[in-house]
């Protein structure tokens, strides 16, 4: 009676999978090979199994369906023996692929390779040479790992395409030069019919504040569909929202590539608020002075806070009625900004509970019209730049000082440390604590000086970011002031949580607004703060 047959055959890419005379994925040389063998030596192939872009490194044999059918046959005795073109068809993982070929063997079943024979396991040296056979394998599988990464990485530093799905928004263009397979090497360009979609959703996420869920609905309603034709997904709209390639980056993995300007459909500025944006809807942070949501009529959201606890006021609703003389009764909805601390007893807060929210909107939404239209009619604004300049200028000397103190600070202590070195050399002896003094009082010079040197230097950044945001919102001022009176509840929105940091409600309607940075120094350098506005920060 001739062995009963069972043939493995794996490649790790599709792309090594070719297709038969019936369009199905197929292994042919795998399959010639063992079909040929096995007549040879008068066996019957009862089973053949195919596994189609499965990598024998990075797959679990656990997460492998053929590996598992088949020790569920083994198990029932169903076939004698199994065959594939090489053993490393059955995996390639060191600290596992040896144990599968052993349990097969051990629950009688023949492993059998067309290039390397049978695998048996008669003495220690059929045990060591199974093992070392997948560790090496294993070792290949890393090594081309790490050829492939690197290769991968070259490609995105040098601006090439890496393959895979090329990102909406771009497409495919030949680039005059060939591979080694004389292929012509592809790189990207913008789509500029596409790109006009994407910059269409980081507007809808960063000036009307809109989520995943609200940017789907609005493009399906403008007619916008996926490069399939589809509606969009709130994951694809996700992807693209955090994608860098539209500022302009490539990146494989870890490696990022420089910014190539021919791709940008998305300037810097624009994606690190969007970024800025979606991390804070993810916080549950007080430092949260992003809505989570633009729905709904009220101004604020997420930035309207208890001047008695703290706590963030929230919006509810609910509907009350009330009857007019000639008994029709009426039904309105009531919107208020309520203490949640206070109304969940989460702390002892002495202010109101509630807030209704046109008595506070209304004065908010007023003074930044006017905030508005005062600095966009100044014509000193570029005061506040010059005091910024002013304020670079002496940190740069501070820090110049500052880095010239460490360097002279590090430079006693190496000093100190060498001579100690040649004293101990020469046998010679140091006074008791001498040495240990010596030593301790440079290095906290040193360490000083380095600390005012990172202060110095956080200052400098933070100062030259207020500079740089300065010169964006003037820009953005002029267009403000003209649209927030008519524009929509959701921009406006966006626009007052770009002005200010937060507004704090106490009993009375008493409203204090803590404006942003950049802002306050705008209305401070042209002397026109509105009374009763701070910032405490």
């Amino acid at each position: 009676m001739s062995k009963r047959v069972y043939c493995l055959y794996r490649v790790s890419t599709t792309k090594q999978v070719d297709l038969d005379e019936l369009m199905q994925a197929d292994i042919p040389m795998q399959r010639k090979s063992c079909r040929e063998f096995a007549e040879r030596r008068g066996w019957e192939i009862i089973r053949e199994e195919q596994e189609n872009g499965v990598s024998g490194f990075k797959v679990s044999a656990a997460n492998r369906d053929k590996i598992q059918l088949i020790k569920e046959h083994a198990e029932l005795a169903r076939f004698d023996v199994l065959l594939v073109f090489m053993f490393d068809r059955i995996g390639r993982r060191a600290e596992e692929t040896p144990f599968v070929v052993e349990w097969l063997v051990d629950h009688g079943i023949e492993v059998w390779s067309v290039n390397e024979g049978q695998q048996r396991f008669d003495n220690h040296t059929d045990y060591l040479l199974n093992y070392i056979r997948y560790w090496q394998a294993s070792g290949e599988s890393k090594k081309t790992s790490v050829r492939t990464k690197t290769a991968l990485a070259q490609m995105v530093q040098d601006g090439k395409f890496r393959g895979g799905t090329t990102a909406y928004g771009y497409k495919l263009v030949g680039s005059g030069q060939l591979n080694k397979r004389k292929h012509e090497v592809k790189r990207l360009a913008v789509d500029y019919t596409e790109a006009a979609v994407v910059r269409e959703v980081f507007r809808l996420c960063i000036e009307l504040g809109y989520g995943k869920g609200r940017i789907v609905e609005c493009l399906g309603e403008n007619g916008y569909l996926n490069r399939d034709g589809n509606p969009w997904s709130e994951g694809s709209i996700g992807y693209m929202l955090h994608n860098s390639v539209y500022t302009g980056i490539l990146s494989s993995g870890e490696t990022k590539s420089s910014p190539f300007d021919e791709l940008k459909i998305i300037d810097d500025t624009t994606f690190v608020k969007a970024q800025l944006i979606m991390s804070m809807r993810c916080s549950n942070t007080q430092d949260r002075n992003i809505p989570l949501n633009t729905k709904g009529k009220s101004l604020l959201s997420g930035n309207i806070f208890c001047g008695y606890c703290g706590g963030r006021l929230v919006l509810t609703s609910n509907v009350r009625s009330y009857r007019h003389t000639d008994g029709t009764t009426v039904q309105y909805r009531r919107m208020r900004y309520v203490c949640y601390n206070k109304s969940r007893h989460r702390a002892d807060c002495g202010g109101q509970t509630g807030y209704i929210v046109h008595r506070v909107d209304d004065p908010v939404s007023s003074e930044m019209e006017k905030v508005l239209k005062q600095l966009a009619n100044d014509k000193n604004w570029p005061k506040a730049q010059t005091t910024n300049s002013e304020k670079l200028t002496e940190l740069t000397r501070q820090m110049e000082q500052a880095q010239q103190e460490r360097s002279e600070a590090v430079a006693r202590y190496e000093q100190i440390r060498l001579r100690t070195s040649e004293l101990l050399a020469k046998s010679k002896a140091l006074p008791d604590g001498m040495l240990l003094d010596l030593a301790s009082d440079a290095y906290t010079v040193a360490a000083e000086a380095e600390e005012r040197v990172a202060a110095i230097g956080a200052k400098l950044t933070e100062e030259t970011q207020i500079g740089n945001r300065i010169s964006e919102f003037h820009e953005k001022i002029l267009i403000w002031s003209r649209i927030f009176d008519i524009c929509s509840v959701e921009r406006k929105k966006m626009i007052v949580c770009e002005l200010i940091d937060r507004v704090t409600v106490t009993r009375g309607y008493a409203i204090e607004i803590t404006y942003r940075d950049e802002i306050l120094r705008m209305l401070e350098t042209a002397k026109k703060l509105p009374k009763g506005s701070e910032n405490k920060q």
